[in-house]
């Protein structure tokens, strides 16, 4: 927990009792259900719950912003984004049954009412739009970007403030990406993760942007 306090001070003290909890929550429900690898678990706060607030170090989503996350996994991004971003409204999706049970359970220990969740593949979503989507280490940027076109709005009321991003795509990736940005047939805005939080876990990391 002290490496999230090291780049974020602005808690509530409902949020950082969130994010207190966040640790003992993942141990009990690894230990059931296996959703993150037993060798990161000792390291959660640095590579998943920051690694997630690298997001929001980057972006400000306003009030009412609705976000997917796409293959959440056990809750990355979208649970720390959901304890930091109280009032904006999250949906987390997955194809794997019980990782969206873990997903649920912790949402429901936090007492996180801005969390939706749904057992269901990306392709199946029907009638929603979102103002953006969120992924970690899911697929190529081909794919990502191949599904959530047609669920990002081409708008958001927050547009036309300058400290808002437009609606599209925000997902963390590692290594060289040049190839797979290539295939994309996309221009995203890339950003190095180690600019904002410089610990050597994120010098291969980046945050990748498309627009809609």
């Amino acid at each position: 927990m002290d490496i999230i306090l090291k780049y974020f001070d602005d808690f509530t003290p409902v949020q950082l009792q969130q994010m207190q909890a966040l640790s003992g929550l993942y141990q009990e429900w690894n230990e059931k259900i296996n959703v993150i690898s037993r060798k990161d678990i000792e390291s959660l706060y640095e590579k998943h719950v920051l690694h997630s607030l690298s997001i929001a170090a980057a972006h400000s989503f306003a009030d009412g912003t609705q976000v997917l996350d796409l293959g959440t996994g056990g809750g990355f991004p979208g649970i720390p984004l959901a304890i930091f971003f109280p009032d904006v409204q999250f949906h987390l999706v997955d194809s794997i049954g019980k990782k969206i049970k873990v997903v649920q359970e912790v949402a429901a220990a936090l007492g996180l009412q801005n969390v939706t969740t749904a057992h269901s593949r990306v392709e199946e979503i029907k009638n929603r739009k979102f103002d953006f989507v969120v992924s970690r280490a899911v697929a190529p940027l081909q794919d990502l970007w191949r599904w959530s076109k047609p669920l990002v709005k081409s708008s958001n009321r927050a547009i036309h403030d300058p400290t808002m991003v437009r609606p599209g795509l925000i997902c963390l990736k590692g290594g060289d990406l040049h190839e797979e940005i290539s295939l994309s047939g996309t221009r995203p805005a890339l950003t190095h993760i180690y600019d904002l939080f410089p610990e050597e876990y994120f010098k291969e990391k980046y945050m990748v942007y498309v627009k809609n």
